[in-house]
């Protein structure tokens, strides 16, 4: 299996570690990953404020450079959301629909492709609050949505979690409620955003969690902020930096 690897922008620049750990896993199970060293943005930001126009080149070179592979893989709900289905800027072409159709987040390739069923060299003995983006249960269905309360409850990420010995997960309420990042809503609407990251917070604080895991860093690099502000002795990681154990 060829997989082409894209890390999220804000992943590389803040967050490289995270990169590092999803090529490190990857391998571990086994999958030929190949990097693209001219990809950028997957052009979500543009096009969720309004500026498909503007996302089009992006997204064009996202096509160029992943059209090849059998499989795009991305450590990102909200990145792949916007991947398979909502990108619309770029030129429609059948190497367009390949790359739409080939895109998916970390986790449900873990779960879904590769039905990867252990991680023995993976070990975190936390007690961990699993958050699952907004994108990744409601546009991927990573997970199921509280407001559909006929659906039989079930989390890929949490499926995956259980597998690494010694961790044990915290459950707290309206656990599949927004975290108030939201891309650029955080930034045209902070005071709401901010509460909402608050509210989130203390959900988990009330779940006895010591360490906060999601599959999407943005949400992740919102919530660390609201609890550094808050004095809130948590930590943040990607569930890549779980599954992978400690690095050598």
């Amino acid at each position: 299996m060829r997989v082409g690897l894209m890390i999220p922008c804000y992943v590389d620049v803040f967050y490289p570690e995270v990169g590092i750990a999803t090529l490190e896993l990857l391998e571990k199970l086994g999958v030929e990953v190949e990097y693209p060293f001219d990809q950028t943005c997957c052009g979500q930001p543009m096009a969720n404020s309004g500026y498909a126009g503007d996302a089009r080149a992006t997204e064009e070179l996202l096509v160029r450079n992943f059209a090849k592979f059998e499989y795009v893989v991305i450590p990102s709900g909200s990145c792949a959301h916007h991947i398979r289905n909502k990108m619309t800027a770029a030129a429609a072409t059948p190497e367009r629909d390949h790359v739409r159709s080939r895109t998916f987040d970390l986790v449900e390739f873990l779960h879904d492709v590769l039905r990867a069923s252990e991680f023995p060299w993976a070990e975190f003995p936390r007690r961990v609050a699993v958050h699952t983006s907004c994108s990744a249960i409601r546009g991927l269905h990573e997970e199921s949505m509280s407001e559909r309360v006929h659906d039989a409850e079930f989390s890929k990420p949490k499926s995956l979690l259980r597998k690494v010995k010694g961790l044990e997960i915290a459950e707290f309420d309206r656990a599949d409620e927004c975290c108030g990042f939201g891309g650029t809503f955080a930034v045209n609407e902070e005071a709401v955003s901010v509460k909402m990251g608050v509210d989130k917070l203390d959900f988990v604080a009330k779940g006895r969690a010591d360490c906060v895991v999601s599959s999407d860093m943005s949400c992740l690099m919102h919530l660390q902020g609201c609890a550094k502000r808050l004095g809130r002795n948590l930590s943040f990681l990607h569930i890549a930096q779980v599954l992978n154990g400690p690095r050598a």
